[in-house]
């Protein structure tokens, strides 16, 4: 297996900077004729207070069930829904909060919020990218192309190992159906903070490393 230095253009190891489509705070566009999109936020009601962005105070305070000033992963995941309208994986949303959550409160507030919007957008652009069919997930070729894009050239036999841990469960025949957009993000941002690991280990870049069992269990642990 080789692995590359490209791909992640973000310091939280998000998706390629760029190419994928435009931004902007509206929800995102389904596929053609309405098909199912990405995923993202559910809808949120307006009335932003003065001095903040419209939109974006507006999905934040509408996440903010409990009127805290800060959101917790509960409150993130019942706001966050894949194209398919079912609820992230509460796995990737703890993801999402280590990631923003810089302070470390356990919660985020509206800047670490702004942060997370990004991400998401920008996400949402990748999977569409890399959704050929628009079928809505993403199946074993479309994860074969989009991490040879991202940089990680991994086997078949990972590539078999990645679908089905991080696919949605058995469709028509055998193996996993596909990979919503939530198990998309968290296996795209697993990948790449596994060989980054494993880089800062094999400092001769060979391709291997020699450890021991205090090493491989921190390294381990340390793993989202």
């Amino acid at each position: 297996m080789s692995y590359g230095q490209q791909g992640y253009g973000s310091s939280y190891g998000g998706p390629p900077g760029g190419g994928y489509g435009g931004g902007g705070y509206g929800g995102p566009p389904g596929y053609g004729g309405g098909g199912p999109g990405p995923g993202g936020f559910a809808p949120a009601p307006a009335g932003p207070p003065p001095g903040a962005d419209p939109q974006l105070w507006s999905w934040f305070t509408a996440v903010d069930t409990d009127r805290s000033g800060h959101i917790t992963v509960h409150e993130l995941q019942k706001a966050l829904i894949n194209g398919d309208w079912t609820p992230f994986d509460l796995d990737t949303v703890k993801l999402l909060m280590s990631i923003f959550d810089t302070d470390r409160s356990g919660t985020i507030g509206f800047n670490e919020f702004a942060g997370l919007w990004k991400y998401i957008k920008d996400w949402q652009n990748v999977y569409r990218h890399f959704d050929r069919d628009q079928s809505g997930s993403i199946d074993r070729n479309e994860l074969s192309e989009a991490l040879r894009q991202f940089g990680y050239n991994l086997s078949p036999q990972l590539l078999q190992l990645v679908e089905r841990k991080y696919g949605t469960g058995p469709g028509v025949g055998p193996g996993p159906q596909g990979i919503t957009f939530d198990r998309f993000v968290r296996a795209c941002v697993v990948i790449k903070q596994v060989t980054e690991s494993f880089q800062r280990l094999d400092t001769d870049r060979d391709g291997w490393v020699q450890i021991n069992y205090e090493q491989f269990m921190h390294t381990v642990l340390s793993l989202p």
